[in-house]
């Protein structure tokens, strides 16, 4: 597994960030999860392909692990198509996707937000799970994946999004994150045009990657 550099300065994750990072076995990928930590895909299946096509980049999907020690469990949040927000394990998220696909098609980074790991962030931290875990449930209606679609289409346009095509409750995957971030007072930068993107999380100079995570178990 290759080793993070604590020490260096903050950098946005290369495109090339899963020949420097070789997979990581699951076990040991989950002793280093900590709370907030991202998943950042890369894959395949239709709406990934979507994404990675309005944006122009290898990143298609990005979703966020809490430890729950009580249970001794590692949790992912993350908000996908049909089914709106959900959690799943993360031994589960590593290996299908949310439309039943295994082994999942594709690569995962394991990734973190250096404004995260100050002590001071540590009660902040309990509202980022508190916004998070109280949208568990949120489903989308059909008008609100076209709403979806038209904001990806603008991305790829660079056009700005108008106010009523807007995320309200409905998101991608990384406007939700985004929105996580936000409730500790983390803003994603980007384009303003379109939506949030999985590839704005990548180009964030104060997210460095954690480690290529196995996907075959």
């Amino acid at each position: 597994m290759a080793k993070l550099d604590v020490s260096a300065s903050p950098m946005a994750v290369p495109d090339t960030v899963f020949d420097d990072f070789p997979p990581t076995p699951y076990a040991e990928v989950r002793k280093l999860v900590r709370d907030g930590d991202l998943l950042l895909c890369s894959a395949h299946e239709p709406m990934s392909r979507l994404i990675r096509w309005a944006t122009k980049s290898p990143w298609s999907h990005v979703a966020m692990a809490f430890r729950l020690p009580d249970i001794e469990r590692v949790i992912v949040l993350e908000c996908v198509e049909r089914l709106g927000v959900r959690a799943v394990p993360l031994s589960d998220f590593i290996t299908r996707t949310s439309s039943g696909v295994t082994p999942y098609p594709g690569k995962i980074l394991l990734a973190r937000h250096e404004g995260l790991s100050a002590k001071s962030r540590q009660k902040p931290l309990k509202r980022m799970a508190e916004f998070a875990f109280d949208r568990l449930g949120d489903r989308f209606s059909q008008g609100e994946m076209i709403k979806i679609a038209l904001r990806v289409a603008l991305g790829r346009l660079h056009m700005k999004t108008p106010r009523t095509l807007g995320p309200d409750d409905e998101f991608i995957c990384s406007e939700y994150v985004a929105r996580c971030f936000e409730a500790v007072g983390l803003k994603v930068p980007w384009d303003g045009y379109g939506f949030v993107a999985p590839a704005d999380f990548a180009c964030d100079r104060r997210v460095q990657p954690i480690a290529q995570v196995a996907t075959r178990r």
